[in-house]
């Protein structure tokens, strides 16, 4: 019993309930005293200073013998302090000091009032006198209501303290007589309604524990004795409920953590049952404060709120995909909303399941570019092949010079048609299996790029374009492709001399920085609009389509450079700004021999 925690928490709010009443009362006994006592000062000051007024008024109309002695005498008879000012300020009259040797007190707060109001009342320290005083100054106006001159009254706070501090103390001794009669009544209730409590608890814990026959006795007609009859038919009925409603329960928890879809359930109103961690991430809301609230308040897709509420407006099933805007990126999403059932067959809510195609249908898109992408780069140059060999096989008389030429230029398209596939190639295998079958071995990076500066001299050289280097002489060792490391450095340097107009100047370096081995290729040529510069990388596309075919590009370099650098565990960064050139850089962790053996 001594150890029962609703015995103490019991008891504790009896006592904390006692303690802040009496604290509270003698808050309010104490402070309604103080100012009561505080009205009666200011009142016994108000009085005294008109009694001052009368007797000060011949004083202030001029000398009259006897009128100091009158003052001060009467000050000390009514155990205040008195004052008698002239218009000017100064002290004519005081019943404590010398009036010759105060201070003007024309500036005094109460008096400064006293002029403008007619009285005036404040409490300070005194200066003169060294203690808290209050005063009570009133202007004294002649019979032709000129200003005279003031009086004021004076009475010391540490009067008024002590007779408080006795109040207080007389106070606090009766509330702690009172208190500490409340607090042993208290605590005889406290534990008798503890022991009963007990019983009851016992009883439940042993029911908690799976001993559902338990029982407790309920023989008193009260509330605790109802509660106990009430438990009993709980008991009972628990026993035979506890277990079909795991077996369901189990059976939910099961489904529903096993799926990947999001899952809502609501109400017939549209408040939420339940939602699944995989629901609460497609609509970017918190799982927890969504239950008992309605969809609309949880989530601001609008389609799934209006998608549940058509459903329980008719009870049939929907389908629709929308799209859910998120943080960084959009989602596409397909949901299904079905209607829930009774078991009397009314309907009881509805549930939404929300599939996330988001990647479904990219690859879709993806799909149906790159189809469209490729037949048309084919078609191109096998349709101007065709063309030109259908008018080399028609045409009998065409003189020597003619037929080379279009020989030239199927020659020309071959080319362009044998590296469009070699390019598609290249770019199947670099994503077959990310990179998988690509040769992992470790190399020197300065080589590859040297090796692609020299094959890249003399296009550079014919357009009259300067390709100049600048290659750390520390050796910078990757792992990777070597293949794939060559295509990089190619696909970048003819890009580059390319798009540079002659004239202009291309530059190639290789360093090593924060443990990175860097290679960049900066340019002067065209440059790249910001709109473009996210888009450079995917298959086919290009910044000025009509210059790019003219230059003979398959618009699949950079996508290649992109899908090797990602094989190799590097990254790719563009800088560009149109008509000051580009600067493409490639970072790629540096091979530590050291660490890859052990």
């Amino acid at each position: 019993m001594w150890r029962s925690r609703f015995l103490w928490q019991l008891y504790l709010g009896f006592v904390g309930l006692i303690l802040a009443t009496t604290v509270a009362v003698g808050v309010l006994l104490v402070g309604q005293v103080e100012k009561d006592t505080l009205n009666d000062a200011r009142g016994t000051l108000r009085r005294t200073a008109l009694l001052l007024r009368e007797v000060a008024l011949p004083r202030l109309k001029g000398p009259v013998e006897g009128a100091v002695e009158r003052v001060e005498k009467a000050g000390e008879e009514l155990g205040v302090r008195w004052t008698v000012i002239d218009v000017d300020g100064v002290v004519l009259v005081d019943s404590r000091e010398t009036a010759s040797e105060m201070d003007n007190h024309g500036r005094r707060p109460e008096v400064l009032r006293a002029k403008r109001l007619g009285t005036g009342q404040s409490s300070r320290h005194s200066a003169t006198l060294g203690v808290d005083m209050m005063y009570y100054a009133i202007a004294v106006r002649g019979n032709d209501d000129q200003l005279l001159g003031y009086v004021r009254s004076a009475l010391a706070l540490v009067i008024l303290e002590e007779r408080l501090a006795r109040l207080r103390f007389q106070l606090i001794v009766g509330a702690m007589i009172a208190a500490g009669l409340a607090l042993a009544v208290s605590f005889f209730f406290s534990q008798r309604i503890t022991k009963r409590l007990t019983t009851l608890t016992s009883a439940a814990n042993s029911i908690a524990q799976g001993n559902y026959n338990d029982r407790v006795q309920a023989s008193s007609r009260d509330e605790i004795g109802e509660l106990g009859r009430s438990f009993n038919s709980m008991a009972q009925q628990l026993s035979e409920r506890i277990e079909a409603t795991s077996r369901d329960e189990n059976k939910v928890v099961t489904i529903l953590s096993g799926m990947i879809e999001g899952v809502v359930a609501v109400d017939r109103v549209g408040r939420v049952l339940h939602m699944n961690d995989a629901a609460a991430d497609i609509l970017n809301v918190s799982q927890k404060s969504s239950e008992g609230l309605h969809l609309y308040e949880v989530t601001r897709v609008r389609d799934v709120s209006e998608l549940l509420r058509d459903t329980l407006r008719d009870g049939r099933e929907r389908r629709e995909e929308f799209t859910v805007e998120g943080v960084g990126a959009s989602r596409s999403i397909e949901a299904y909303a079905s209607p829930l059932r009774d078991g009397s067959g009314g309907l009881a809510g509805g549930v939404i399941i929300l599939h996330d195609v988001t990647d479904v249908r990219r690859l879709e898109a993806v799909r149906r570019d790159f189809v469209a992408n490729v037949s048309h780069e084919l078609k191109t140059p096998v349709t101007a092949i065709r063309g030109l060999v259908e008018t080399l096989l028609e045409t009998d008389d065409m003189d020597e010079g003619t037929q080379d030429r279009f020989l030239g230029r199927v020659k020309n398209q071959s080319i362009r048609l044998a590296e469009l596939v070699s390019d598609l190639l290249t770019l199947s295998r670099v994503e077959s299996r990310r990179g998988g079958h690509l040769e992992r071995e470790c190399f020197d990076l300065r080589e590859r790029v040297l090796d692609s500066e020299r094959r890249a001299l003399g296009v550079a050289e014919e357009k009259g374009v300067l390709l100049e280097s600048t290659i750390t002489r520390e050796p910078t060792p990757v792992l990777g492709d070597q293949e794939g490391m060559q295509k990089i450095v190619d696909n970048l340097l003819d890009n580059a001399i390319k798009y540079t107009p002659t004239g202009g100047a291309v530059k190639l370096r290789v360093f090593t920085e924060k443990g990175q081995a860097v290679l960049e290729v900066d340019d002067t040529g065209l440059g790249i609009e910001t709109e473009h510069l996210e888009r450079i990388f995917e298959r086919f596309y290009r910044v000025d389509k009509a210059r790019s075919r003219e230059l003979g590009g398959t618009g699949l370099g950079l996508s290649i450079v992109k899908h090797f650098v990602g094989a190799l565990n590097g990254g790719i960064t563009v800088d560009s700004e149109p008509g000051r050139g580009s600067i493409f850089r490639v970072e790629l962790p540096i091979h530590e021999e050291d660490s890859a053996d052990s």
